[in-house]
């Protein structure tokens, strides 16, 4: 029902290092989605899978909370390549976010049939060659549970 009121949380669950860590994830990610928006609206792509952007931190950081992270996933990017360095004059930054900078990058390969990420044809699985190696994983997973 609408009127009830949420419970209340454990004040031990409170994690003010992760909240600080995914707090510069997105800032970071707030970075890449620009330059993602600006090949969307000049139609160079029509959905974030098709980039795979390179992505330069010179904040420690910043760079720092992105181990552990898969960015590409969190940007919804077919993938991401990470730089420690400034990055070329040219490249994308926002005021707001001191020390990224982001260098568009069309994603390679082939559009995987599950996902719809890019993925290079080399590395599918010989049992299911139209989707990522990730994919194919999760398939036989699901089908191992299955039996």
């Amino acid at each position: 029902m609408h009127l009830e009121t949420f419970t209340s949380l454990p004040a031990g669950w409170r994690d003010d290092a992760l909240d600080a860590k995914w707090e510069s994830v997105r800032k970071v990610r707030r970075v890449v989605t620009g330059a993602l928006e600006l090949q969307r609206a000049a139609k160079v792509i029509g959905s974030s899978l098709e980039a795979a952007p390179q992505v330069f931190i010179s904040n420690a950081d910043l760079l720092a909370a992105l181990t552990g992270v898969d960015l590409a996933e969190v940007s919804i990017t077919s993938a991401i390549r990470i730089e420690n360095g400034e990055g070329p004059a040219d490249s994308f930054r926002i005021d707001e976010v001191k020390g990224v900078s982001v260098v568009f990058r069309r994603a390679y390969g082939v559009k995987c049939a599950r996902s719809w990420k890019y993925f290079d044809p080399a590395t599918a699985d010989p049992a299911h060659p139209d989707i990522t190696p990730r994919d194919a994983q999760a398939l036989r997973e699901r089908e191992a549970a299955a039996a």
